[in-house]
């Protein structure tokens, strides 16, 4: 059986700042993010959130361009 992940928060993505690297997608514990298949204005794919995010951070830390807000949920 899988472990239940419990969220602790979720995260907002500045999706035109990102160069696409993907070090946030190999980072993410839950593994709840992917690749788009679009691309923004610079023209690099950017990572989309699939429910599931447990706002540990992770993607925050490893990104160089600074494109994740996590929010943590309080109560």
């Amino acid at each position: 059986m899988p472990e239940q992940r419990t969220s602790r928060g979720t995260l907002v993505i500045d999706t035109e700042k990102c160069k696409g690297c993907e070090l946030c997608v190999a980072a993410c514990p839950p593994n709840v993010l992917e690749m788009s298949t679009a691309v923004n204005d610079m023209g690099y794919r950017y990572p989309e959130l699939n429910p599931g995010c447990t706002g540990c951070t992770a993607c925050q830390m490893v990104c160089p361009d600074f494109v994740f807000a996590v929010y943590r949920l309080t109560g």
